[in-house]
């Protein structure tokens, strides 16, 4: 990799994350319900079209960047976060890429692959191994962590995926043309 490449790459991971922090805060009033998509489309949209270096340190940041912003959980819960983004990043780049006969077949199946693995790696990492082993949280407040990495889990990086298949055959066309 020349070092034009390298400095495009790393130009682009930092417009990723600056994206990210921009609508982390736009969408953080709205809820889970919007944030959590559009963070799952940027980690996908990131991976896809920069790279797995890339979408892996914006799904580690993603965390991190929400915890500053008020909107994130427990410190100690932010690993078991970024490891389910890196999942879903890891199998987006391995199965989103490949030369499938239908680019759209490799996006479908990476999507219920990435999200079923991401929501298994959230809902065993912090709802039946953080919360009642390692946090010892009343219990109001364990039960609401609880619900918010269940089901929730898995609808976000799905409703992600779903707006990133539909926008990624025109990201790369474009990006394309600029690389031109």
């Amino acid at each position: 990799m020349s070092n034009k490449e390298k400095t495009l790459l790393i130009a682009r991971t930092a417009i990723f994350i600056a994206l990210l922090i921009a609508l982390q805060a736009v969408t953080a009033s709205l809820g889970n319900i919007v944030t959590g998509p559009v963070v799952n489309l940027m980690l996908i949209i990131s991976v896809m079209t920069c790279g797995l270096a890339s979408g892996l340190y914006v799904a580690v940041f993603s965390p991190v960047i929400a915890k500053f912003l008020g909107i994130g959980p427990l410190w100690s819960l932010i690993p078991f976060i970024a490891v389910g983004n890196m999942s879903l990043v890891s199998l987006w780049h391995f199965i989103g890429n490949r030369n499938a006969k239908s680019k759209y077949l490799a996006y479908v199946t990476a999507l219920v692959c990435a999200s079923v693995v991401k929501f298994l790696v959230l809902y065993v990492g912090i709802v039946r191994i953080a919360v009642p082993i390692i946090l010892g949280l009343p219990e109001q407040q364990a039960a609401v962590i609880s619900v918010m990495f269940s089901i929730p889990q898995l609808i976000n990086p799905i409703v992600g995926g779903v707006f990133a298949i539909i926008l990624l055959p025109t990201l790369k066309k474009v990006i394309g043309e600029i690389q031109k």
